[in-house]
């Protein structure tokens, strides 16, 4: 589960910072970002959830 709590993370990261980026300037597929916050979050909190 660590891995996936990690992966989670930089994932929620990852996509946080295109999003910052992509309000300062427009880039192709800088919606994908707010996707990839999404999808971390939800991994972060399979990654909690396990013994």
């Amino acid at each position: 589960m660590n891995r996936t709590l990690g992966i989670g993370l930089l994932l929620t990261a990852g996509g946080l910072a295109g999003y910052l980026v992509g309000l300062a300037a427009a880039y192709p597929g800088r919606a994908l970002s707010v996707t990839a916050v999404m999808v971390g979050i939800a991994i972060v909190a399979v990654g909690f959830g396990g013994p």
